[in-house]
Protein backbone atom coordinates (compact mmCIF):
# COMPACT_ATOMS: atom_id res chain seq x y z
CA UNK A 1 0.00 0.00 0.00
CA UNK A 2 1.08 3.63 -0.20
CA UNK A 3 0.48 6.66 1.97
CA UNK A 4 -0.32 9.80 -0.03
CA UNK A 5 0.72 13.15 1.42
CA UNK A 6 -2.50 15.14 1.78
CA UNK A 7 -0.99 18.47 0.83
CA UNK A 8 0.05 19.45 -2.68
CA UNK A 9 3.49 20.58 -1.61
CA UNK A 10 6.48 20.62 -3.93
CA UNK A 11 8.91 20.02 -1.02
CA UNK A 12 9.67 16.46 -2.21
CA UNK A 13 10.33 17.63 -5.78
CA UNK A 14 14.07 18.24 -5.58
CA UNK A 15 16.41 20.01 -7.96
CA UNK A 16 19.26 17.50 -7.81
CA UNK A 17 22.82 18.68 -8.58
CA UNK A 18 23.93 18.46 -12.21
CA UNK A 19 27.13 16.61 -11.25
CA UNK A 20 24.97 13.74 -9.94
CA UNK A 21 23.12 13.30 -13.26
CA UNK A 22 23.38 9.71 -14.51
CA UNK A 23 20.71 9.51 -17.22
CA UNK A 24 21.03 5.82 -17.98
CA UNK A 25 18.12 3.83 -19.40
CA UNK A 26 17.42 0.65 -17.41
CA UNK A 27 16.29 -2.18 -19.73
CA UNK A 28 13.29 -4.05 -18.30
CA UNK A 29 14.93 -7.44 -18.91
CA UNK A 30 17.82 -6.43 -16.61
CA UNK A 31 15.31 -5.61 -13.86
CA UNK A 32 13.59 -8.99 -14.38
CA UNK A 33 16.97 -10.74 -14.27
CA UNK A 34 18.04 -9.18 -10.96
CA UNK A 35 14.66 -9.45 -9.23
CA UNK A 36 13.48 -12.87 -10.41
CA UNK A 37 10.24 -11.33 -11.74
CA UNK A 38 7.46 -13.79 -12.56
CA UNK A 39 5.16 -13.65 -15.61
CA UNK A 40 2.53 -11.53 -13.83
CA UNK A 41 5.14 -8.90 -12.90
CA UNK A 42 6.58 -8.86 -16.42
CA UNK A 43 3.05 -8.30 -17.78
CA UNK A 44 2.59 -5.35 -15.37
CA UNK A 45 5.84 -3.80 -16.63
CA UNK A 46 4.71 -4.20 -20.25
CA UNK A 47 1.23 -2.77 -19.57
CA UNK A 48 2.17 0.09 -17.25
CA UNK A 49 5.80 1.15 -17.78
CA UNK A 50 7.14 2.98 -20.83
CA UNK A 51 10.71 3.28 -19.59
CA UNK A 52 12.84 3.43 -16.44
CA UNK A 53 15.71 5.94 -16.33
CA UNK A 54 18.39 5.97 -13.66
CA UNK A 55 18.25 9.76 -13.45
CA UNK A 56 20.65 10.65 -10.61
CA UNK A 57 23.26 8.85 -8.57
CA UNK A 58 23.80 10.53 -5.20
CA UNK A 59 27.10 9.12 -3.96
CA UNK A 60 30.31 10.31 -2.23
CA UNK A 61 32.01 10.78 -5.63
CA UNK A 62 29.10 12.78 -7.16
CA UNK A 63 27.88 15.06 -4.34
CA UNK A 64 30.79 14.88 -1.89
CA UNK A 65 28.75 13.53 1.04
CA UNK A 66 30.13 10.56 3.00
CA UNK A 67 28.32 7.22 2.76
CA UNK A 68 26.60 5.57 5.73
CA UNK A 69 26.44 1.77 6.21
CA UNK A 70 22.68 1.77 5.48
CA UNK A 71 22.95 4.36 2.69
CA UNK A 72 26.16 3.82 0.67
CA UNK A 73 24.46 5.58 -2.28
CA UNK A 74 21.01 7.00 -3.02
CA UNK A 75 19.43 6.56 -6.46
CA UNK A 76 16.78 8.67 -8.20
CA UNK A 77 14.79 6.68 -10.79
CA UNK A 78 12.44 8.38 -13.27
CA UNK A 79 9.65 6.12 -14.55
CA UNK A 80 7.61 7.15 -17.58
CA UNK A 81 4.21 5.44 -17.33
CA UNK A 82 1.83 4.23 -20.02
CA UNK A 83 -1.19 4.63 -17.70
CA UNK A 84 -2.07 6.78 -14.69
CA UNK A 85 -2.05 3.67 -12.48
CA UNK A 86 1.09 1.86 -11.38
CA UNK A 87 1.04 -1.34 -9.33
CA UNK A 88 3.26 -1.01 -6.27
CA UNK A 89 4.52 -4.51 -7.12
CA UNK A 90 6.43 -2.88 -9.99
CA UNK A 91 8.21 -0.54 -7.56
CA UNK A 92 8.87 -3.43 -5.15
CA UNK A 93 10.37 -5.38 -8.04
CA UNK A 94 12.75 -2.53 -8.94
CA UNK A 95 13.62 -1.97 -5.27
CA UNK A 96 14.34 -5.70 -5.01
CA UNK A 97 16.68 -5.58 -8.02
CA UNK A 98 18.75 -2.58 -6.84
CA UNK A 99 20.80 -2.82 -3.65
CA UNK A 100 20.51 0.87 -2.72
CA UNK A 101 17.71 3.09 -1.42
CA UNK A 102 15.68 4.62 -4.29
CA UNK A 103 13.47 7.70 -4.69
CA UNK A 104 11.08 7.23 -7.64
CA UNK A 105 9.66 10.01 -9.81
CA UNK A 106 6.66 8.71 -11.79
CA UNK A 107 5.48 10.70 -14.81
CA UNK A 108 2.31 10.49 -16.89
CA UNK A 109 0.44 13.04 -18.99
CA UNK A 110 2.66 16.01 -17.95
CA UNK A 111 2.22 15.27 -14.25
CA UNK A 112 4.73 13.81 -11.79
CA UNK A 113 4.51 12.03 -8.45
CA UNK A 114 7.40 11.31 -6.07
CA UNK A 115 7.25 7.89 -4.36
CA UNK A 116 9.58 5.97 -2.03
CA UNK A 117 9.62 3.33 0.69
CA UNK A 118 11.95 3.37 3.68
CA UNK A 119 14.54 0.81 2.59
CA UNK A 120 17.13 -0.60 4.94
CA UNK A 121 19.35 -3.71 5.19
CA UNK A 122 17.84 -6.69 7.02
CA UNK A 123 19.33 -6.85 10.54
CA UNK A 124 19.85 -10.62 10.35
CA UNK A 125 21.06 -10.69 6.72
CA UNK A 126 22.71 -7.52 5.39
CA UNK A 127 22.54 -8.81 1.79
CA UNK A 128 18.72 -8.55 1.93
CA UNK A 129 16.76 -5.29 2.15
CA UNK A 130 13.58 -4.53 4.08
CA UNK A 131 10.93 -2.23 2.59
CA UNK A 132 8.25 -0.25 4.42
CA UNK A 133 4.97 0.74 2.79
CA UNK A 134 5.38 3.32 0.02
CA UNK A 135 4.90 7.04 0.65
CA UNK A 136 3.85 9.35 -2.17
CA UNK A 137 3.14 12.98 -2.98
CA UNK A 138 0.06 14.12 -4.84
CA UNK A 139 0.42 14.29 -8.65
CA UNK A 140 1.75 17.75 -9.57
CA UNK A 141 2.52 19.38 -12.94
CA UNK A 142 5.86 18.04 -14.20
CA UNK A 143 7.21 21.59 -14.56
CA UNK A 144 6.47 22.45 -10.90
CA UNK A 145 9.16 24.59 -9.28
CA UNK A 146 11.63 22.31 -7.54
CA UNK A 147 13.08 22.74 -4.06
CA UNK A 148 16.81 22.99 -3.36
CA UNK A 149 18.31 19.69 -2.21
CA UNK A 150 18.38 19.75 1.63
CA UNK A 151 21.71 20.16 3.41
CA UNK A 152 22.99 17.07 5.21
CA UNK A 153 26.16 15.80 6.87
CA UNK A 154 26.07 12.45 5.07
CA UNK A 155 23.98 10.35 2.66
CA UNK A 156 22.03 8.77 5.53
CA UNK A 157 20.95 12.22 6.75
CA UNK A 158 20.01 13.27 3.20
CA UNK A 159 17.90 10.12 2.72
CA UNK A 160 16.08 10.76 6.02
CA UNK A 161 15.29 14.35 5.04
CA UNK A 162 13.98 13.32 1.61
CA UNK A 163 11.74 10.65 3.16
CA UNK A 164 10.43 13.05 5.82
CA UNK A 165 9.14 15.22 2.96
CA UNK A 166 7.04 12.28 1.73
CA UNK A 167 5.63 11.16 5.08
CA UNK A 168 2.38 12.98 5.92
CA UNK A 169 2.70 12.37 9.69
CA UNK A 170 5.06 14.71 11.59
CA UNK A 171 7.71 13.04 13.73
CA UNK A 172 7.44 13.22 17.51
CA UNK A 173 10.32 14.52 19.61
CA UNK A 174 13.26 12.09 19.63
CA UNK A 175 11.42 9.82 17.16
CA UNK A 176 13.80 8.32 14.60
CA UNK A 177 12.78 7.67 10.99
CA UNK A 178 12.35 3.91 11.52
CA UNK A 179 10.03 4.50 14.51
CA UNK A 180 8.03 7.13 12.61
CA UNK A 181 7.57 4.80 9.63
CA UNK A 182 6.49 2.00 11.97
CA UNK A 183 3.95 4.32 13.63
CA UNK A 184 2.55 5.46 10.26
CA UNK A 185 2.09 1.80 9.26
CA UNK A 186 0.33 1.11 12.60
CA UNK A 187 -1.96 4.12 11.98
CA UNK A 188 -2.91 2.77 8.53
CA UNK A 189 -3.66 -0.70 9.98
CA UNK A 190 -5.72 0.82 12.82
CA UNK A 191 -7.67 3.00 10.36
CA UNK A 192 -8.56 -0.11 8.36
CA UNK A 193 -9.74 -1.76 11.59
CA UNK A 194 -11.88 1.28 12.47
CA UNK A 195 -13.47 1.33 8.99
CA UNK A 196 -14.22 -2.40 9.16
CA UNK A 197 -15.90 -2.13 12.60
CA UNK A 198 -17.80 1.06 11.60
CA UNK A 199 -19.15 -0.79 8.56
CA UNK A 200 -20.16 -3.72 10.76
CA UNK A 201 -21.96 -1.33 13.15
CA UNK A 202 -23.91 0.27 10.29
CA UNK A 203 -25.20 -3.16 9.18
CA UNK A 204 -26.01 -4.56 12.66
CA UNK A 205 -29.74 -4.65 13.51
CA UNK A 206 -29.65 -6.18 17.00
CA UNK A 207 -29.51 -3.55 19.78
CA UNK A 208 -27.24 -5.48 22.21
CA UNK A 209 -24.75 -6.25 19.43
CA UNK A 210 -24.82 -2.58 18.35
CA UNK A 211 -23.86 -1.55 21.90
CA UNK A 212 -20.95 -4.05 21.94
CA UNK A 213 -19.68 -3.02 18.51
CA UNK A 214 -19.99 0.67 19.40
CA UNK A 215 -17.87 0.12 22.53
CA UNK A 216 -15.21 -1.63 20.41
CA UNK A 217 -15.31 1.21 17.88
CA UNK A 218 -14.76 3.82 20.63
CA UNK A 219 -11.81 1.79 21.94
CA UNK A 220 -10.23 1.54 18.47
CA UNK A 221 -10.71 5.27 17.85
CA UNK A 222 -8.97 6.04 21.16
CA UNK A 223 -6.05 3.82 20.12
CA UNK A 224 -5.92 5.59 16.75
CA UNK A 225 -5.89 8.98 18.49
CA UNK A 226 -2.97 7.88 20.67
CA UNK A 227 -1.02 6.81 17.58
CA UNK A 228 -1.70 10.02 15.63
CA UNK A 229 -1.45 12.49 18.53
CA UNK A 230 1.58 14.69 19.08
CA UNK A 231 3.79 14.42 22.17
CA UNK A 232 2.37 15.48 25.46
CA UNK A 233 4.80 18.11 26.75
Amino acid sequence: MSHISPWESNAAFISYPKQAAFGRNLPKNKIYEHSGANTRLKDLFVEQVEQVVWQYKLAPETINLPARPNVPELQIFAIQLKTSELSLDVLRCIDGAVQFPIIFELSFDSRTQVVAAFKRPNESDASRWVLSDYFATAWLPSDVERAVMPLALDLGGLYEQLLHRLIPTPARRQEGLGDLVGRVEQVAAKQREVEKVASKLAKEKQFNRKVEINALLRHLRNELEQLTGRDSV
